[in-house]
């Protein structure tokens, strides 16, 4: 009985929310971006837009491809060949493909070169290798990502290689009732603005097309916008699906940064990145579980005056984000 009342109780996640500046020397927006490394969603939201600039368009459209290869042998991964190649050369990320955290043998590789075992117990106890238990209790298709695609097809050219590319989906919402913000209220103002958790849970609710009217007939949801709020004529959306490298993320939030360098009619925009659900790590090297939801998530609330909220989600059995 006692499992079963565990398997009905709601997930539980660990939100940290912080307010800062991108021009403030000590801000550490650029190692939470770049330290988060298994990313398979991008999405950004542009409130007051009709159509994406042609910076930000090209930049999407450049995300680059990334790598599945079947069947590989975790060996490749640590010759000196290998290591030359691409280890040494930049950036290289590696994810083991369709496995789960919990119950199956997972192997990242990270772009500074560290490579993450979490393994069942029979197989570290074969392998002899020295290593700590995991906090959780959680082979076959290792996916790439990187920027030589030649090199990468022709490497892996004895193995089944497939080269894919992130799915886009760009779109316009109409009359979207968003929040009211102030950059310096991150816990908002009576009357005057919302909170950083109440505009994360309503950007949850857009990004996955909930109605927001509460009506009283919807057997779905009965969520409605946080107040005070304003009425938005038109937003733009953008979603990113694949395997996205972190450096590409930054580049996006550079840009959208630059996106107040004329004035606009909306005070903010925002970046929301998702990491796989049964990657090994969240931030940096701090270990992953599933259990009931397996998200590590972190968005970004840029503002006109290039203030920035960074709100960072967990299972509440991850570590604290950094």
């Amino acid at each position: 009985m006692a499992t079963l009342r565990r398997l009905q109780e709601a997930p539980r996640h660990l939100l940290v929310c912080e307010k800062s500046n991108f021009g403030h020397g000590k801000s550490r927006h650029r190692q939470h971006v770049q330290t988060h490394y298994y990313n398979y969603r991008v999405s950004f939201l542009i409130p007051e837009c009709g159509i994406l600039s042609k910076e930000l368009k090209n930049l999407v459209m450049e995300i680059g491809p990334y790598y599945l290869v079947k069947n590989l042998p975790l060996h490749e991964l640590i010759t000196h060949e290998f290591i030359n190649n691409f280890v040494k050369k930049g950036s290289c990320y590696a994810l083991t493909y369709n496995t789960n955290i919990d119950q199956d043998n997972i192997v990242g590789l990270l772009p500074n070169g560290k490579l993450i075992l979490s393994l069942d117990k029979d197989t570290y106890e074969e392998i002899g290798l020295q290593g700590c238990p995991s906090q959780y209790s959680g082979r076959k298709v290792m996916r790439y990502s990187a920027e030589e695609s030649t090199t990468v097809m022709s490497y892996f050219s004895k193995y089944q290689i497939q080269e894919h590319q992130p799915k886009i989906a760009l779109s316009t919402v109409r009359d979207l009732q968003c929040p009211l913000l102030q950059s310096g209220e991150l816990q908002g103002k009576s009357e005057e603005s919302c909170s950083a958790p109440e505009f994360f849970d309503w950007l949850g609710a857009v990004f996955s097309n909930v109605e927001l009217n509460n009506q009283s007939f919807s057997f779905v949801s009965t969520y409605s916008c946080p107040q005070p709020s304003t009425l938005v004529e038109k937003a733009y959306l953008c979603t990113i699906t694949g395997f996205i490298v972190s450096e590409k993320i930054y580049l996006l939030l550079e840009q959208l940064c630059h996106y107040f360098d004329d004035p606009k009619l909306t005070p903010w925009v925002t970046l929301c990145v998702q990491g796989f659900a049964d990657s090994p790590v969240s931030w940096r090297e701090s270990e992953h579980g599933f259990r009931k939801g397996g998200e590590h998530l972190y968005n970004f609330v840029v503002f006109s005056n290039q203030d920035y909220w960074l709100q960072m989600a967990v299972g509440a059995n991850d570590d604290c984000p950094p």
